[in-house]
């Protein structure tokens, strides 16, 4: 009786599991897939050389990356070759080959990479659409984790639009969460679906947590590949501000001074736009029910004649900004009210941009996150 109660949860299982593959029109094997597939993940090692350490100064960096296209580009996350020297890029026939930079971003923390290899029986991995991905989802990852070339994990997506601290300065980026084993060596790897397309650049982890791995999803990666093949990084306008939405019927009470509705800086980057505009930074540490801010310092109120007054609203008019674009910024500090123009530049790269991605990882509040621009 055992036996046959048993034979009934395997039954009801595969029937669940079918069911999905079905209803996602994907029906291939996982063995299938990785004999399909690995042949185009390859291993990337490169050197980095410290030039602020006496000691110790060189050490080594190993990833994964994928290749996308016949003519020998590979997808790679950003800390795997951003910087680093004597860029190595072992193929799946054990030949080691030289990587050339095309394109680079650390703050999406996407690279791309050209080999110098034949595109005869070249594997590349397909995209897929991670804008469809569901929780619950199987998905694998082929990476070189520790250095064991071309490994398979699997796991399911086991959450989306994650928020994370993966830098001070970094724009938030939504993640795919996943609990596929991801250990180092892996990042840059392929996140896969069962129909054997990459939904997800293999990206971080969660070092303290079980199985809790994070990938940026491919639509992101697929919308800027043609700006790092073309311009070699992504071109991005520069207000130089950071900070957060505030809503004044929730918080002019429990700060005790007076605030609007707006964007609150509370820090301003050197020599950005907003700097040389002479707006002015927070200075008063203030935390309210574990969420930290800095007061003191100017609320935006409206720019270009739109007020701000919630999330979707300053999106929509930072979305729309282009380097060369002029700001006309109403702000708010004291009781005053005064006008600032300044002109977009390129964002260049932040020290905070090449933080080390593995410490530090939290996840941000929906309310009351940091915002960078």
């Amino acid at each position: 009786m055992k036996k046959f109660f048993f034979f009934i949860i395997i039954a009801i299982n595969l029937i669940i599991v079918s069911g999905v593959n079905a209803r996602s029109g994907c029906y291939e094997s996982i063995p299938n897939i990785y004999e399909w597939l690995s042949p185009a993940v390859v291993s990337i090692s490169a050197v980095d050389i410290s030039n602020t350490k006496r000691t110790e100064r060189v050490s080594n960096v190993i990833g994964s990356g994928f290749i996308i296209s016949k003519d020998g580009l590979v997808l790679t996350n950003s800390h795997v070759v951003y910087g680093l020297r004597s860029i190595n890029v072992t193929m799946d026939n054990g030949e080691t080959v030289e990587g050339d930079v095309v394109g680079v971003d650390p703050i999406l923390d996407i690279a791309l990479l050209r080999v110098p290899v034949s595109p005869e029986g070249l594997t590349k991995i397909p995209f897929g659409n991670s804008e469809k991905i569901r929780v619950g989802e199987q998905v694998m990852a082929i990476g070189n984790p520790f250095g064991f070339e071309q490994t398979l994990t699997l796991g399911i997506i086991s959450g989306l639009n994650r928020m994370l601290s993966l830098s001070p300065l970094s724009l938030t980026i939504p993640l795919l969460q996943t609990d596929t084993a991801i250990n180092p060596g892996s990042s840059g790897g392929p996140l896969l679906n069962r129909c054997g397309e990459a939904i997800g650049i293999t990206t971080a982890v969660l070092g303290e947590a079980q199985n809790i791995s994070f990938a940026l999803p491919i639509n992101i990666a697929k919308k800027y590949l043609p700006q790092l093949k073309k311009d070699g990084r992504i071109i991005r306008p520069w207000i130089g501000v950071s900070g957060k939405l505030i809503n004044k019927e929730e918080l002019e009470d429990i700060f005790n001074i007076s605030v609007v509705d707006g964007f609150l800086v509370e820090t301003i980057d050197s020599n950005s736009p907003a700097d040389r505009a002479g707006i002015q930074e927070g200075y008063i540490p203030v935390s309210v029910g574990g969420q930290d801010f800095v007061i003191g310092g100017d609320i935006i109120t409206s720019i270009n004649g739109l007020e701000i007054h919630n999330e979707e609203i300053l999106e929509s008019i930072l979305n729309n900004l282009k380097v060369g674009d002029k700001l006309n910024m109403t702000l708010y500090q004291d009781g005053n009210t005064r006008t600032v123009q300044l002109t977009l530049v390129e964002r260049p790269i932040l020290p905070g941009d090449l933080e080390d991605r593995t410490k530090n990882i939290f996840l941000l509040p929906m309310r009351y996150r940091t915002y960078s621009y």
